[in-house]
């Protein structure tokens, strides 16, 4: 008994090494295939946040080499910098308006796209077109559009309305820019499409059935089963705006030539971090502007991500 035992046992142990030697080999190529990935993301990513983190702390010009100066340019951006308080409301003023503007036309336009309505595809198609146009090019498009006696203002003259100054008034030059990102809306409509297809229809139909109307429907059954991705909107469009740039600094340059005009209306957080680090080559400072919005926006994040339990529904 105890030697056909022992001859299981010898038969079972090279099979046991042979399934670990195969495990690991395949771990080790899964590596070499992640590797060029892992060189990437720490020398182009983890290694300039922790150089920009170290940077924050110090005079740095790019010329010289850095000087340590401890919390001195957090502390003077915090209690002394007028222009990062004027950047920071810009930038909040743009998050606070912009974001449910579009969450909620690109959740109507959605809703309006998922009927079954003749050339539906077509009608999605071109509601998605403007997203490929993008970039600088887009930009002067609507520059163009929103002149003082452009295309949008013209239109508006043939109802007898009176179209604003637009980028040239501070009053109307961040609604400008609003009234621009709405041009992008063919993402967050495609991504709320993708939401409504996993909506089932039968709690539709068992609604029609009790007689429930549109509105009811909608708010018993649309919302809370799309729940998770107005979440996924919220938290990205919150991110994006944060992060404007490209469109404040050419508007600003080419109807005014100084970015972050008219009178500091467009100067953006993003704005006022590249003029800081690029134009006046002070990106020590730059580097402490980075980290207080990496903060402020991780912050709203986990704040959004908190309150998320009170509202978001995962079914299943």
């Amino acid at each position: 008994m105890d030697s056909t035992e022992t001859k299981v046992s010898a038969r079972a142990q090279p099979r046991k090494s042979s399934v670990v030697s195969h495990w690991r080999r395949e771990v080790l190529v899964g590596y070499l295939f992640v590797l060029p990935w892992l060189i990437h993301f720490v020398a182009l990513t983890v290694g300039p946040m922790l150089f920009s983190l170290y940077a924050s702390f110090t005079n740095y010009n790019i010329v010289s080499a850095p000087r340590w100066i401890g919390i001195g340019n957090y502390r003077f951006i915090l209690l002394q910098d007028d222009r990062f308080r004027i950047s920071l409301y810009n930038t909040l003023y743009y998050v606070v308006i912009k974001t449910p503007i579009v969450i909620a036309l690109s959740l109507v336009f959605a809703i309006l796209l998922n009927n079954p309505i003749p050339g539906k595809r077509i009608f999605r198609t071109i509601f998605y077109l403007p997203t490929v146009i993008t970039g600088v090019a887009a930009i002067f498009l609507w520059i163009w559009v929103l002149n003082p006696a452009g295309l949008l203002n013209r239109g508006l003259a043939l109802i007898g309305v009176r179209g604003p100054n637009w980028f040239y008034d501070p009053a109307w030059a961040k609604p400008g820019l609003i009234v621009m990102s709405l041009w992008y809306i063919g993402s967050p409509i495609l991504i709320f499409l993708a939401g409504l297809q996993d909506v089932p229809q039968h709690l539709y139909e068992a609604a029609d059935i009790d007689g429930a109307g549109s509105w009811s429907k909608f708010r018993s059954i649309t919302v809370p089963l799309l729940s998770p991705t107005i979440f996924f909107q919220v938290v990205t469009q919150i991110i994006g705006a944060f992060q404007v740039f490209n469109t404040a600094f050419v508007v600003s340059i080419t109807a005014h030539t100084t970015a972050g005009d008219p009178a500091q209306s467009l100067l953006f957080y993003a704005v006022y971090l590249y003029l800081r680090g690029f134009r006046q080559l002070q990106m020590g400072f730059a580097s402490a502007l980075a980290w207080i919005l990496f903060v402020i926006v991780l912050v709203v994040t986990l704040i959004q991500v908190r309150l998320s339990e009170r509202w978001v529904y995962y079914a299943g």
